[in-house]
């Protein structure tokens, strides 16, 4: 070994670079990060692998000849709420964990494609939540400061992901759980159209709207994770079959911008200018901005929790909740058990004002390519959600949470630094299918943003290649 590991960033691009030159090896990797991983009391996990097992997983991939192997000796994390075989899944509650026999096709195919597992991570409980308080296994801080909030459900996974533990991770996104986080971490955040990841093995929150989420430190890496895990599941009823994507120019698009007026920062001011600077961003890439209503999308918003998919959510954990009601969350039992109230009626009701405000939306996407969005309008201390969990949450999610029960693609992207040295992020929303063009502009943007991966203190890889289509 020749490269100084403290020194580098494990993004994917990086470890294949110097595996490939022969700098180092996997063995090399697992030793750094159990190293960075020691140092690191940030209660990321709640299902740490020995390094001694890991090690013997490097020992399988190395003894033979794959170096091919598009992953290989590359370290992933997963969140608690995905199955990995052997291994305890919890959803963040004691008292519901079980072993899975099988793992996860998402995760079977990451390991096929010769990526080592390290460890299942903490999240808000059964993903109810998007701040990272919600856990009996320990809050999870933000990576740059431990007074504020991770974002959640996925808190553990964009964490190890930004503090150079991991390569990459995988979480979920129900109204926002893979993007909040990774917006507070300054990583990325990728939230896939609906059926496109299976959600076989998958702990379900809302399963008519869940999504397997992934947290890269570039885009580059996101999308090609993405297109690894990217096969259909005939086992998951949800899958979809329509999977090709759409292809649009790069070089001149056209992104949405909410009418004056329909964008709030809550107070934000620093939000508000690195918001005007991203947009300056993708003008500078080739990016029209366009003004657009932004009614129907807050209205399909109020439906996430103040709607029947709240019943939906009871029902995923129902015998939890009637069983052993001191096991759940005191703040996510109130909200959850309030689904078990709401009437048949009302669902319907509901699912025809989103069947509604999905129609309004198509004058939207008939003007523009994309949205541009903050991911959250801002970022709240630990003691400020817990002072206010119910409302403050519900401020995280006014960006995101439309985009799972109206099907559309997003990635969350770095957008910069606040005074206090605290990122936030912006979100590029597009239709369904449109992974590979969100991809290709989210790179663009990346490169001509330029700054550091997650709180590694690693610039950006000099040279990227583009993302390819994925046809």
């Amino acid at each position: 070994m020749d490269a100084n590991l403290d020194k580098i960033s494990f993004d994917v691009h990086t470890l294949s670079a110097l595996y490939a030159s022969g700098r180092c090896s996997p063995v090399d990797i697992v030793n750094q990060l159990y190293a960075r991983i020691l140092n690191n009391d940030n209660n990321i996990w709640i299902f740490l692998r020995s390094q001694e097992d890991v090690m013997a997983d490097v020992e399988i991939i190395t003894s033979k000849v794959t170096k091919s192997l598009p992953l290989f000796g590359v370290p992933f994390a997963v969140k608690d709420n995905i199955d990995v075989a052997g291994i305890p899944t919890t959803a963040g509650c004691k008292d519901y964990e079980y072993i899975p026999s099988v793992s996860s096709p998402t995760v079977s195919r990451l390991i096929e494609a010769g990526a080592i597992f390290i460890g299942k991570t903490n999240m808000d409980q059964f993903a109810t939540g998007l701040n990272g308080t919600r856990s009996p296994f320990g809050i999870c801080h933000n990576s740059f400061d431990k007074k504020y909030i991770a974002g959640g459900s996925s808190s553990g996974s964009a964490v190890a992901v930004a503090s150079g533990l991991v390569s990459f991770s995988l979480g979920t996104d129900t109204g926002g759980s893979g993007r909040i986080p990774a917006a507070f971490n300054n990583i990325v955040g990728f939230k896939p159209s609906k059926g496109l990841l299976s959600t076989t093995g998958l702990v379900p929150a809302c399963r008519s709207i869940d999504c397997i989420s992934i947290f890269a430190l570039t885009v580059r890496d996101a999308y090609e994770i993405f297109c690894l895990i990217n096969e259909f599941d005939n086992e998951d009823c949800f899958a979809r079959r329509d999977r090709k994507q759409v292809i649009k120019s790069s070089s001149s698009f056209t992104f949405g911008m909410p009418f004056l007026g329909q964008i709030d920062f809550f107070g934000d001011t620093n939000s508000s200018v690195l918001f005007k600077a991203a947009e300056s961003l993708l003008k500078k890439i080739g990016g029209t901005p366009i003004s657009i209503d932004m009614s129907p999308f807050f209205e399909v918003q109020k439906l996430l929790y103040d709607g029947p998919w709240l019943a939906e959510r009871y029902g995923a954990i129902k015998n939890v909740l009637t069983g052993h009601p001191d096991s759940v969350n005191p703040i996510i039992r109130s909200i959850v058990s309030a689904g078990a109230d709401i009437k048949a009626d009302s669902c319907f009701t509901a699912f025809y004002n989103l069947k509604t405000q999905i129609r309004k939306s198509e004058e939207v996407w008939n003007k523009v390519d994309m949205l541009l969005l903050p991911t959250a309008a801002t970022i709240f201390s630990i003691d400020d959600i817990l002072h206010d969990p119910i409302y403050n949450n519900s401020i995280l999610g006014r960006y995101t949470g439309f985009v799972n029960l109206m099907d559309l693609s997003a990635i969350s992207l770095p957008m910069g630094f606040r005074q206090d040295g605290l990122p936030l992020g912006i979100s590029l929303i597009a239709p369904a299918l449109h992974e590979s063009f969100l991809s290709i502009i989210g790179h663009s943007y990346q490169l001509v943003m330029g700054g550091n991966l997650g709180a590694t203190g690693c610039s950006l890889p000099k040279f990227l290649p583009q993302p390819l289509y994925d046809s």
